[in-house]
């Protein structure tokens, strides 16, 4: 069975610069599907073009909380229109909050209000989200259980322990698994993906960002999902197979509308 990496930013410069070479790597990977979601208004329609040209790339639009400065309400009212006439989007983000700076903490109101925006949007489109959490975990997770979303969503690059993890994973939600669980430093998040049902994790790399042990430095890439999945079936002590075969069914009950076309 193939990987999807449910978490790549493959419409940034380093990859479509070189789309072809891009795909070709992928494809070398058995890498069937890459979720692509958007952080900014300025990515929704170079995002829905590629997905539209590629069959492996799946377009997920949203506006992330780390550009809240620049979100203005004409964006929201566009990614509404977009919604409306692009039923190809498989969810809606990446969206969240971000409490990582003093500048991101004084956004804090409006960081909620537009999550909060999202969020009804999700709910009245029944799409999952795609949750950017950084140093927001708890008040996060008491959002989201009042939010209530029909099709839950997912904690993206999860970094937490195990108490915030099983919070999130009681709503409905997934983990996604990133290059974070190969640094031996982060004892917290490893221990926590260890412990929690498997029926509730997702594979990812956050291309071009978020770098593996030992690609410090170096630009990620969306193949790297495999090393993820092996170093999680290292944590779990669980095979390879059964950790890429139980991510690949999850991310299908995730996303429903990638369950149509891959299924």
């Amino acid at each position: 069975m193939p990987y999807i990496d449910t978490h790549c930013h493959f419409n940034f410069p380093v990859f479509a610069q070189d789309l072809t070479q891009s795909l070709n790597l992928i494809r070398q990977a058995q890498l069937q599907a890459i979720v692509t979601p958007a952080t900014q208004v300025a990515d929704f329609d170079a995002i829905l073009r590629l997905a539209g040209s590629n069959p492996e790339i799946f377009p997920a639009l949203g506006l992330h909380p780390l550009w809240t400065a620049q979100h203005h309400d004409q964006d929201l009212r566009r990614l509404r229109q977009l919604l409306d006439n692009h039923d190809e989007v498989i969810a809606i983000g990446e969206i969240g909050v971000d409490f990582f700076t003093d500048e991101l903490v004084a956004l804090a109101p409006r960081q909620w209000e537009i999550l909060s925006l999202q969020l009804g949007l999700a709910k009245e489109y029944n799409l999952p989200v795609i949750l950017h959490s950084r140093k927001s975990h708890d008040p996060l997770s008491k959002v989201l259980k009042d939010a209530a979303l029909p099709a839950t969503g997912v904690i993206h690059g999860f970094t937490g322990s195990y108490q915030q993890a099983k919070r999130f994973i009681d709503l409905g939600f997934y983990l996604g698994v990133g290059g974070s669980i190969s640094y031996p430093r982060a004892n917290k998040t490893r221990e926590a993906l260890a412990r929690v049902p498997l029926e509730q994790l997702v594979l990812e790399t956050d291309a071009p960002d978020m770098p593996l042990n030992g690609y410090q430095g170096e630009i990620n890439r969306p193949e790297r999902v495999v090393t993820v999945c092996q170093i999680l079936a290292e944590l779990r002590g669980e095979s390879v197979e059964k950790i890429r075969d139980c991510a690949w069914q999850n991310s299908l009950r995730l996303f429903p509308k990638l369950s149509t076309v891959l299924s």
